[in-house]
Order: C-alpha cells, then structure tokens, then sequence
C-alpha cells in the first residue's frame, strides 16, 4: 500500500510517518525540506505526485498558538482551509484517486470549554480561527469525497498525549520535569485525551472508513492523574498554589504570554470536557490505551 502523509515534521506527522513506512511505502509531504519526498507549501501551491496513493493522510495543519492579529487570523484560514483545498486539487489531477481520505480534526470545532461525553452530532459553534478553518476544511473534504467516491473518514481529536506534545500538554510536561509546575485548585476536571502512538497504529489500518469520529483513550484522566503520573516519571513532587496567588498568576499570564498560565489555560483547567468515541469503538474497531501510564 502506498501512503501518502501531509505535515510529516509535525507532531502527529511525524509520529504517522515512522509507523507506516515500516509496512508500506510512505511518502511525506511538508512546507519543510528536510526528510520530505514533497515539497509543498500547501497554504500556497497545488502538490504534484510521484506515485499515485491509496491512502491519504492530511496531518499538516496550524494550531496551537493564539491569533493576535487580522493576519494571524488569516494564516490559520490559509493552512487549515486552503492548504485542504490545494491539496484536493492535487489529489484530482490524479488518473486514479485514493482508496481512502483520513483528515485529522479537532474537538475544538465544537466551540466547548465544558461538558461530558459529547458525540459527533454536537452542533459546530467554534468561533476561533483555529475552529472556523478546520470546519471548513471538513466541510471541502467531506463534499469532495462524496463527488469522487471516495471514502472520507474525519478524526475529531482531542488532546494528544505522546513524549515530545506540544500545546497545554507539553508545558505541563515541561514544567514538572523542570520542577516550577504547581497544582491549580484539586485539579479534578476530567480531559478527553489520546495517545499519538495509538493513532499511528490505527488510521493506517482504516479502509473504506467513511463518516466523523471521535477518538479518546475513553479513561479522560483528571489533571490530578495526568499530574501525578508526569511527575512519578520524573521523579518530581506537585506543590499546590494557594488560590489568590493563582489568579493573580493568571492574570500577570494575560500580559505576558511566557509565563505558565492565564486567565483562558486556568478556565480550562476548572471545567470538564469529555467526548465520547463509542462510535468509533462499534463502527471501527477502535480499541485504545489509557494515556496515564503509557506516554512513555
């Protein structure tokens, strides 16, 4: 099988691309040169293929960071949007389309700073560039598989747990390793989350997946679990903030973007938001591990 990976030098890429290229002949495609059998920037030029695919991956994307301007605002639409479209232009060019079209999304498309086991019918009210742009990206893939016929699977994915994460989870990680991580409140809200090693053995194995997705470790850890267990690796004690200091923290993290949180990392933090993968459990085979105990 011939797998084509989009964003093979980011996080998840990355992590894709060495999985299958040890059963299939896998070629990356990234805006980065190195180790990239395609150099494309998709945000910019339609790709041009060497071999034809039969399994698609769009990995490449832009996310964690916050817009703080109309032109950050745009760079996500560029990515995230255009950077489908060019790519689907590609994938047309072709005299043979894939087998199959895997496109790796967000939770964030929902719009939720709480609630428990959503499901995949939860209407779209993300507001965010990041969200906008990845809504209407599953809007351009969905409607061009169903044109071509070809199966199109969207993965809804919540956080993603592996050793080198970015985002939220890659500070956490960093902090406590590093021993200037303090706990917020209980630390009791649950996360949905999912293991990056879990997803590179499971969507190289979809075949005629057509539908959305969510995919969890379906334990969704609390803070203080994900906390301790960071730390037992690293062999590090959690020392708890007394509330004043912590909103005041946040708030000094309002104006100066290095410090460890904010008054938007603190909010997340409180709440619960849990989203349920039962359907990819029945339809898929989807089988997971808890990410608590099996990030390293």
């Amino acid at each position: 099988m011939k797998v084509l990976i989009t964003g093979h030098s980011g996080f998840v890429g990355k992590i894709l691309y060495n999985a299958c290229k040890i059963n299939h002949y896998t070629i990356g495609l990234d805006r980065i040169s190195f180790q990239s059998n395609i150099l494309c920037d998709l945000s910019k030029d339609i790709p041009q293929f060497p071999v034809l695919p039969d399994l698609v991956i769009h990995a490449a994307g832009k996310a964690h960071s916050i817009p703080r301007t109309i032109k950050d605002e745009d760079e996500f639409f560029k990515v995230n949007y255009q950077g489908t479209v060019n790519l689907l232009k590609g994938l047309s060019a072709l005299p043979r389309l894939p087998g199959q079209f895997v496109f790796i999304s967000t939770v964030a498309v929902y719009g939720l700073e709480e609630g428990e086991m959503i499901d995949e019918n939860y209407p779209l009210n993300g507001t965010s560039a990041y969200a906008r742009s990845k809504i209407l990206a599953e809007e351009a893939v969905l409607q061009w598989g169903k044109q071509n016929n070809v199966p199109v699977a969207v993965l809804r994915l919540p956080l993603i747990a592996g050793p080198d994460a970015p985002g939220n989870l890659g500070s956490m990680i960093r902090a406590i390793n590093k021993g200037y991580y303090f706990r917020f409140g209980s630390s009791s809200a649950r996360r949905s989350m999912v293991l990056a090693s879990d997803l590179a053995r499971f969507i190289p194995s979809l075949h005629s997946a057509k539908g959305i997705y969510h995919l969890t470790d379906g334990v969704h850890p609390s803070y203080r679990e994900l906390e301790e267990y960071i730390a037992s690796h690293y062999g590090k004690r959690i020392r708890t903030l007394p509330e004043g200091i912590l909103k005041a923290s946040a708030k000094a993290g309002d104006l100066f973007p290095w410090l460890p949180v904010n008054s938007s990392r603190l909010k997340k933090l409180s709440y619960t938001l849990t989203f349920s993968d039962e359907k990819a459990r029945r339809e898929l085979g989807w089988n997971p591990r808890p990410v608590v105990g099996n990030i390293w």
